[in-house]
């Protein structure tokens, strides 16, 4: 994982908090000072803990466990699609979904449907319908997708979510908290941070704040997904060596046990004699 730079962060505006007059108070002790009523956060700490959510978050990609991304405001919504895309992990931008993590097996279902309609449409069923239905069938499948089509892969719970402001997401943050789901969260001066297993005090509002503070998430994510690639391949390596070596073995026994059949007849030949 690169470096984090102090420089940088401040470049990227991640030490911006909000007004003095909005604060949670339980962020108090991530607060630096405070500079024509608006709170600066300090950075010394909100680099140690990209770090911490980095190094967690290394070990579940290379579990090969699921990381759910939720942002649905506008500063963000782009920036956390394009990111979580580059890793192959899901995402909410639109909507979040009710019951999305407590109610997964009826999401799953409507991520099903998706998958129904498209195969009407390969095998020609979706033809035989009238215009009403597929108009109708069209739209639902649309809907579908702009909801829940970056979630097709997830087949199960995620390991864990990462959301981009709390206060916005506090049905995500809720619905992690009942089934015991880590949640890595950049949490702003006007949140309440005792609700967050890693928080990253950070300007949730700005764009490049975001970008920044993801990008060191993403690299850690992408560092536990080449990890887990390269001891697949090291399993694979190891299981096709231990493979080739066992046919040796098999030819050889055959031999052998062949030798022993050939004495023992002629020692049997032998004595008849």
């Amino acid at each position: 994982m690169a470096k984090i730079e102090i420089k940088e962060l401040i470049e990227a505006g991640v030490h911006f908090g909000h007004l003095t007059r909005k604060w949670n108070p339980n962020m108090a002790s991530y607060i630096y000072t405070e500079r024509k009523g608006i709170h600066i956060i300090d950075l010394y700490k909100t680099a140690a803990k990209i770090e911490d959510a980095t190094n967690a978050l290394q070990k579940i990609a290379a579990s090969g466990r699921k990381i759910l991304f939720v942002a649905t405001k506008k500063q963000a919504k782009d920036i956390v699609a394009e990111k979580a895309e580059t890793v192959n992990m899901p995402y909410i931008t639109e909507r979040w979904p009710g019951g999305m993590l407590t109610n997964f097996v009826t999401i799953r279902k409507a991520v099903k449907k998706m998958a129904l309609i498209d195969r009407m449409k390969k095998d020609g069923s979706f033809d035989a319908l009238s215009k009403r239905e597929k108009l109708q069938i069209n739209r639902q499948r649309a809907k579908l997708e702009k909801n829940l089509g970056s979630i097709t892969d997830m087949t199960r719970l995620p390991a864990a979510i990462l959301v981009v402001d709390i206060k916005r997401e506090h049905i995500a943050i809720a619905e992690a908290q009942k089934l015991n789901i880590p949640i890595f969260a950049m949490v702003d001066t006007n949140s309440d941070p005792r609700e967050i297993d890693y928080v990253i005090p950070s300007n949730d509002d700005a764009s490049r704040s975001i970008d920044k503070v993801l990008s060191y998430l993403i690299d850690s994510i992408a560092e536990g997904l080449a990890e887990r690639k390269s001891n697949k391949e090291k399993e694979v390596a190891t299981k096709t060596k231990e493979t080739t070596a066992t046919p040796k073995t098999e030819k050889e026994t055959p031999k052998a046990e062949k030798e022993v059949i050939k004495t023992t007849k002629e020692a049997t030949t032998s004595k008849e004699k």
